[in-house]
């Protein structure tokens, strides 16, 4: 999984990332707390780390240790 969306974003569910994401791998439901993206899918292009406005996206190698578990919050999203 290349990009992962991180707590920052648990509230806010801002669709920006999902728009400018070229093959719509950034998914949510009503009740769930954020967006997610979907690690099969995402072509690590970095245009949703640049589009989100609260800054909950990042590469999963510059997550620090206690966002990392985020890389698994997102992938579980989508089993």
């Amino acid at each position: 999984m290349p990009y992962v969306i991180t707590e920052p974003c648990i509230g806010t569910k801002d669709a920006s990332c999902v728009d400018v994401c070229p093959v719509d791998c950034i998914h949510t439901t009503d009740d769930a707390p954020q967006y997610y993206i979907n690690p099969d899918t995402c072509i690590d292009c970095a245009a949703c780390e640049l589009a989100c406005p609260v800054t909950a996206i990042f590469h999963e190698d510059s997550l620090d240790e206690a966002s990392r578990k985020y890389i698994e919050i997102n992938a579980n999203f989508f089993q």
